[in-house]
């Protein structure tokens, strides 16, 4: 926890029992950020507005509009929609970031080209330098992935950020607060460990250990750069609920 205690509050959006916020619960707590998760994969009731100076929607396998398997999504894109038009500070990660992308006028496509598991060198783009959260990062960090849908285009006037070899839209960013990322910040490599050999198997992926070993190689490098990168937004979202507290005459 930051020195200052607790200075907001972070809605944060979980849809399956092993998508959790992860080691960000942590990283936003020291700079001031709680999270309050809401499992909506058990039936936990999402507000209808979005009272939070903050929102962090996290990953899941599904479609964001996926609606008949995962009868929450409308719910969630409603308050994705209220962070765009309200600008609240929202971070979207894996499906996360694709809803953000589907609710701002991108497209999204299931099973699109190849599939990403384990350890993935990025590339920063060049409007990464003047960004909020990802300037100054190494040019090629490291990140997991679990993914088999992708992004196939930004909304209008998206900030590209980041991309890899296989999958083009790996970071961007919608107005001046909401970001979305393929790639999972907030998973470590033991977390691989659990991953389902059946499915990995059938798109082509290494076994379980042999992604766990690589990721664990450059853990500590991934480490640095997406605690910098939470602290960044957990810093964006203090400054934003400071600027819009009642003043005191």
């Amino acid at each position: 926890m930051s020195k200052a205690g607790v200075l907001a509050k972070a809605l944060v959006v979980q849809h399956d029992p092993g998508g959790g916020p992860g080691r960000w619960t942590a990283w936003l707590a020291e700079r001031g950020v709680t999270t309050h998760v809401v499992r909506a994969y058990e039936g936990a009731p999402l507000p209808h507005r979005l009272e939070y100076p903050a929102l962090v929607v996290l990953g899941g396998a599904y479609l964001p509009d996926d609606d008949v398997r995962a009868p929450w999504l409308p719910a969630t894109r409603t308050l994705v929609r209220q962070a765009l038009t309200e600008e609240t500070p929202m971070f979207g990660i894996c499906l996360g970031g694709q809803m953000l992308a589907h609710v701002a006028g991108g497209e999204v496509r299931g099973k699109h080209g190849l599939p990403e598991f384990g350890n993935t060198r990025l590339s920063l783009r060049p409007e990464a330098s003047g960004d909020p959260l990802f300037h100054g990062l190494p040019a090629h960090p490291p990140a997991i992935e679990n993914h088999v849908d992708a992004i196939t285009a930004l909304p209008a006037g998206a900030h590209w950020l980041a991309r890899s070899e296989r999958c083009p839209y790996q970071g961007f960013r919608v107005g001046s607060a909401a970001w979305g990322v393929q790639f999972h910040p907030e998973t470590t490599a033991e977390r691989i460990r659990g991953w389902n050999r059946d499915r990995l198997n059938r798109n082509g992926a290494p076994a379980p250990e042999t992604l766990h070993a690589l990721a664990l190689r450059d853990e500590p490098k991934a480490t640095d750069t997406w605690r910098t990168v939470a602290q960044r937004f957990a810093d964006v979202v203090t400054a934003r609920a400071r600027s819009s507290a009642p003043q005191v005459l």
